[in-house]
């Protein structure tokens, strides 16, 4: 019997130490522990967002088939997030890797504080969605029904956020 699977997407930052080498290093570890990495986007620098006086963000969107649950999925990036170094001290503080879940499925998820899908402020940064737009930019959202490209050109965000 097959297990079924979900699609999701993934949002992951950093901007201290190496942000190459560690969004690559979770990218690894999102195969090994989430599912199957089917599509990423390209890398984007970005303004970094909330707590403007600190360094540029490096960005990329990946697309992951998996088996889990939006809950197990939550545990294993905030494991991932652990094992490369990720301290958390304050809200929107530099981080050398952040992952973030923007969608899973269609399926709406509200945990409180602990859990939200699709991601609640999504539809209004645009370093989340132009790097979500590049490989999933049909992909409607289940709650406000317009697909991710047509929020981004909508979306005010004046953010810089340019593909490297």
């Amino acid at each position: 019997m097959e297990l079924d699977t979900e699609n999701v997407y993934l949002l992951l930052g950093s901007n201290l130490g190496d942000r190459n080498g560690l969004l690559n290093d979770a990218i690894t570890q999102i195969s090994l522990r989430v599912g199957s990495v089917f599509k990423r986007s390209s890398f984007y620098e970005t303004a970094a967002w909330g707590k403007q006086d600190q360094p540029n963000f490096l960005n990329i969107a990946v697309g992951v088939r998996t088996t889990l649950s939006p809950v197990e999925v939550l545990d294993e990036v905030l494991a991932i997030e652990a094992a490369l170094g990720r301290v958390r001290h304050e809200k929107w503080a530099s981080r050398l890797i952040d992952i973030d879940i923007i969608l899973y499925g269609n399926r709406i998820v509200d945990l409180g504080t602990q859990l939200q899908i699709p991601h609640p402020q999504m539809q209004y940064r645009k370093f989340v969605l132009k790097p979500l737009a590049e490989i999933a930019g049909s992909y409607v959202h289940p709650v406000l029904k317009i697909n991710v490209s047509e929020i981004l050109e909508r979306l005010s965000d004046n953010l810089s956020v340019s593909k490297v």
